[in-house]
């Protein structure tokens, strides 16, 4: 069976990476673009080029650079950064050599734009990052909107705690006003948001150890790249491991089976709260009566997630 075609859009850092990985074993991956979001825009090109390599797929994917700031971002403001979760260079501080490939000339949008219009209706997105890019996109070429089959978003909670503040995720609080026209853009879209992420993802230290017993270059890389998110989880979070949200989101995209709960609701994006910037309401009881248009994750099988993870970081070798 031939694999799904797919563009990878992210913020390369961390969890990212692993994420990367599991996309290139399960997908066709056409592409990947850079979005501003976890550490300097730089780094997080790197980060991607790099981890293509250790995949075994270096000079195959293209990377693009696309968006650096959000959406509305005014002047020289900047977004934060959060290299204290991911470490200095977002890959738990391994500051690993620089890769062979090097990224593609012309915009992040502009290959997103060009290459669904190639193959309409053929090209699912996988968004791992803040919303920027594919809003740009959609903004700057609406035609595109009914040729995109799926977008599969790590971003925003359901009626839950956030990770960057008490109400928000922090792909949607860096760029909430691109995730609300992606929201809004119609496209058949799912949501992984990042309870699923605390409850079914966390790998502890017995995990770990699972993965550093497969031997391989890919256990090698995921050791190295989750020294600091480990520490910076069991400190802030109060998590007993690494957290795997983007993971997650490839996982459910390459197997919707491994989603054993779902429902559709209408979800929006708060861009203007003084407390709650970038929180995503999740109508679960239709009480606003607007349409319905987003596939929120609910529940997942934790164990087939694991294998997943396994599956990919062994076959690296």
């Amino acid at each position: 069976m031939t694999a799904r075609k797919v563009i990878i859009d992210t913020d390369t850092a961390g969890d990212d990476t692993i994420a990367i990985l599991t996309a290139l074993h399960y997908f066709q991956v056409e592409g990947i673009m850079i979005t501003g979001g976890n550490v300097q825009f730089d780094q997080e090109v790197e980060n991607a080029l790099y981890t293509i390599q250790v995949a075994g797929h270096g000079g195959k994917v293209p990377v693009y650079k696309g968006c650096e700031r959000p959406f509305l971002a005014l002047g020289s403001q900047q977004h934060r950064t959060v290299e204290d979760v991911h470490g200095s260079d977002g890959m738990g501080g391994a500051n690993f050599p620089q890769a062979i490939q090097r990224p593609e000339e012309g915009h992040a949008v502009d290959f997103l734009i060009r290459r669904i219009h190639e193959e309409p209706g053929q090209i699912s997105l996988l968004a791992i990052a803040p919303l920027t890019n594919i809003a740009m996109a959609i903004q700057k070429d609406p035609s595109i909107i009914p040729l995109i089959p799926h977008i599969y978003i790590m971003g925003g909670t359901n009626n839950a705690l956030g990770n960057i503040t008490p109400a928000a995720e922090y792909n949607f609080w860096v760029d909430p006003e691109a995730a609300r026209i992606v929201l809004h853009s119609g496209i058949p879209l799912t949501m992984v948001g990042w309870e699923m992420c605390t409850r079914y993802s966390v790998m502890d230290d017995n995990d770990h150890a699972d993965i550093e017993q497969l031997g391989t270059a890919g256990a090698r890389f995921f050791r190295d790249i989750n020294k600091v998110v480990m520490q910076f989880n069991k400190e802030v979070h109060r998590l007993p491991g690494t957290t795997h949200p983007d993971t997650l989101l490839m996982a459910v995209a390459a197997n919707e089976e491994l989603m054993t709960q779902s429902g559709m609701y209408h979800v929006d994006v708060e861009t203007a709260g003084e407390l709650t910037r970038g929180y995503s309401l999740v109508d679960i009881n239709n009480r606003l009566e607007r349409t319905r248009n987003v596939r929120v994750c609910e529940a997942v099988d934790r164990d087939q997630f694991k294998s997943m993870l396994l599956e990919v970081l062994k076959a690296i070798n």
